[in-house]
């Protein structure tokens, strides 16, 4: 299991690139990794580790990032210096940032660190990581987060923004050929159905990371929907449920549609996220992808087309359901600088800051009381989640880790794994789960 381990890694590290992307594009320096020189005048230090370098404060016609915004007014408040310790490749050379943040939060080396949901759940369980129930600022989060990174009766990590999956559809040509947007798996299978009918090939345009969110969207509807979450994911960390049940029929629909010819699955296993469909689907020969929230905000991605785009939910027996994942921010259980860490949280994460978060980068906030107004076309799968309506693709609370190893098993299925077979892997990865 040693080398998936490492390529689910490989995969749960690209949610922090994703949330970092709309971070990281307001411009770099090569220089200091923190562009603040004062440390020597303040005694009050607070160390954050991160994918991503801190914008200079008195940079001309850069915008500061939304993380810098927030933790501005933190220091500011506090007296406090945060400073940005980051990660490199060059530095780590081949070890991914999640490697690199589990080493650092096993050896206690920075105070607050931006974490990956598998990274959360196994130093959290290993009691790496502090409580952060008492924080002030966590009254106001959706239960849904409070669900999703808690471990073992633990509040162990709260984001700063979720990240919202959906599919992105070609209005205009689901209007030529009189079609609904799809609400369930078998409106979804006829939709392409008619298209491949008249002339298109393939109508799903995917890539090798983000088909596991059909399978999410239909395994886990009833469990995130259902009003029995607590009780369902406690069976499954014991046993007494199998992971194998509730996946089951979302990898069946995903080699139905690679049967049927709507998926091109050779493709999709060797291509990147975006790269590999974002070119048909601009040049309206492929109706449908698949992409996070962020890629209809940007004109590098989605969010500039010749066409009418919507971006809805995944198929499910419960309609039009997004798939959402989160990272996290957490303090070590030793760290140096326990108690200011704790107050630059709870000023970060108060409505306050969040809604300054969240409207710079126009995302879905962790606090129930914070909202922002997306842009039209994300509105139908907004509306969705503002409902409560939804799955999670990362839940730091269930003891198998679930969008790397799916990621990776419906990888095996691109590559001609039986339904059975890619069972199994998630049979095996529940017993080792509780077994260890």
């Amino acid at each position: 299991m040693t080398e998936r381990k490492g390529w689910m890694r490989q995969a749960a590290v690209i949610m922090a690139g994703l949330m970092m992307m709309t971070l990281t594009a307001c411009g770099k320096d090569s220089g200091s990794k923190n562009l603040i020189q004062d440390n020597e005048q303040k005694e009050r230090i607070v160390n954050l580790f991160t994918p991503m370098e801190r914008t200079d404060p008195d940079a001309v016609n850069v915008a500061r990032s939304a993380t810098d915004l927030t933790i501005a007014m933190a220091e500011e408040r506090l007296g406090v210096l945060v400073t940005y310790r980051t990660y490199t490749a060059e530095d780590y050379q081949d070890k991914t940032y999640d490697e690199v943040t589990l080493d650092r939060v096993r050896n206690n080396m920075d105070d607050m660190y931006l974490l990956n949901p598998d990274v959360i759940l196994e130093v959290g369980a290993e009691g790496k990581l502090m409580d952060l129930s008492g924080l002030e600022s966590a009254k106001n989060l959706r239960e849904i987060i409070r669900v999703a990174n808690t471990v073992d009766g633990k509040l162990v990590a709260i984001p700063q923004e979720v990240v919202a999956y959906g599919l992105f559809v070609n209005k205009d040509m689901f209007d030529q050929y009189e079609l609904a947007l799809p609400e369930t798996p078998e409106e979804f299978l006829y939709c392409c159905q008619v298209f491949q009918e008249n002339g298109i090939e393939t109508p799903v345009g995917a890539n090798r990371w983000w088909l596991e969110n059909f399978v999410f969207a239909q395994a886990y509807a009833d469990l995130y929907n259902g009003g029995n979450t607590e009780a369902e994911i406690e069976a499954l960390n014991n046993g007494e449920a199998r992971y194998s049940d509730y996946m089951r029929s979302g990898f069946e629909f995903l080699k139905e549609l690679m049967d049927r010819g709507y998926i091109d699955g050779e493709k999709a296993l060797v291509s990147e996220a975006i790269d590999g469909e974002g070119e048909d689907f601009l040049a309206q020969k492929t109706p449908i992808v698949m992409a996070y929230w962020g890629a209809a905000n940007t004109e590098t991605a989605y969010g500039k087309t010749d066409f009418e785009m919507q971006v809805i939910g995944f198929p499910s027996e419960r309609g039009q359901m997004p798939v959402m994942t989160m990272t996290g921010i957490g303090i070590g259980a030793e760290a140096e600088h326990a108690e200011d860490a704790l107050q630059v949280m709870d000023i970060i994460l108060s409505d306050e800051a969040l809604q300054v978060y969240s409207e710079t980068n126009r995302v879905i906030s962790p606090s129930k009381n914070v909202s922002v107004e997306c842009v039209p076309v994300l509105k139908p799968l907004n509306d969705r989640i503002e409902e409560g309506v939804y799955v999670l693709g990362s839940n730091a609370g269930m003891k198998v880790e679930q969008w790397g190893n799916t990621c990776l098993i419906v990888r095996d299925l691109l590559g001609g794994a039986t339904v059975d077979e890619c069972m199994e892997k998630f049979d095996e990865l529940q017993d080792e789960a509780i077994s260890g």
